[in-house]
């Protein structure tokens, strides 16, 4: 019997860390995610920065 409660107990124990490392996961997908539009974003403005200013305006 006692075996059989510790057996619940750490198949508790597991199913509660596969659920945060899943979590865990997510999380750094949508870390990644958002990095790599930052980054985007960063070589964007690097792109504009280094343009001659007269190139930068648009003809109206």
């Amino acid at each position: 019997m006692t075996l059989a409660r510790e057996n619940a107990d750490l198949r508790q124990q597991l199913a509660t860390a596969q659920d945060m490392l899943m979590e865990t996961a997510i999380d750094a997908g949508n870390l990644h995610a958002l990095i790599e539009a930052v980054q985007a974003e960063r070589d964007a403005l690097r792109g504009e920065a280094q343009r001659p200013a007269g190139r930068s305006l648009r003809m109206a």
